[in-house]
């Protein structure tokens, strides 16, 4: 169970984090306005499918993607092939990401930055803020619905977009109940790690237009893209496929339908 080990090492570390709100809600006032993440991938996506790039140095199901992984160099590649924004995976246990990672991408381009991570407290989403994120990620199958209410309006009043990630239509009709205006459709089974590749086509009829669709996982081939761009997302979020290409610009490219 994949995400059960994830989360219970999140919320122990989470436990043990003695900062206060107040004082890290102090700290975020020195943070320069966020680039605006959704409004790029809206702009974007009315002339091709927008493509989230994502730097990711592992996973717990296939191990070590890349040994040579530089996150400023891999920035400026995806900026250069055209990517609209990036994510940064920062949990270091499972996915050997860091904080450094984020902010060397971030520094290194201008587009938005999405940190990639298992948000369990207000803290995460303070310290997203503060390590220069321009949105978060909200898990709801990780999430009770009071914590994602509460994390939502939190992120929101930070001034940070927020990407919550849905893998079933139970979890998306409460996504839409606690007012998600970005909706990331995960097609990997977070238990399993298995991958449905109907999954995000199958939902997508049910998000409506008002909200901003992104296709998670999954997605290597131009033919998988031009699927999602026909069932109505507007961006999809591209890892492995990227990481482990022998030319990025290609590979990035040949996604952008």
């Amino acid at each position: 169970m994949y995400l059960d080990e994830i989360l219970a090492q999140h919320r122990e570390v989470a436990s043990r984090d003695t900062r206060s709100v107040p004082e890290l809600l102090e700290a975020t006032k020195t943070i320069s306005r966020s680039r605006g993440f959704a409004k790029r991938l809206i702009d974007d996506s009315k002339n091709a499918l927008a493509v989230i790039a994502e730097i990711k140095r592992r996973s717990p199901s296939r191990g070590l993607l890349s040994t040579e992984l530089e996150p400023k160099v891999i920035a400026e590649q995806y900026e250069h092939a055209g990517a609209s924004c990036i994510s940064v995976l920062t949990d270091s246990e499972f996915f050997g990401g860091s904080v450094a990672d984020l902010k060397s991408a971030r520094g290194a381009v201008d587009l938005p930055v999405l940190r990639k991570d298992f948000t369990v407290s207000l803290n995460d989403i303070c310290d997203a803020k503060l390590m220069g994120a321009d949105c978060v990620l909200l898990i709801v199958a990780a999430l009770k619905k009071t914590e994602l209410a509460e994390f939502h309006n939190f992120a929101s009043e930070l001034g940070l977009d927020v990407l919550v990630e849905v893998h079933d239509e139970p979890e998306l009709n409460l996504a839409l109940e606690i007012g998600a205006k970005m909706i990331g459709v995960n097609q990997r089974n977070l238990k399993t790690f298995e991958v449905d590749h109907q999954r995000a086509v199958n939902i997508a009829r049910k998000i409506p237009s008002s909200v901003v669709r992104v296709a998670e996982s999954g997605v290597r081939t131009r033919e998988d893209a031009i699927r999602l761009r026909d069932a109505g997302y507007h961006a999809i979020l591209v890892g492995e496929s990227l990481v482990t290409s022998k030319n990025i610009a290609t590979t990035l490219n040949d996604l952008r339908v």
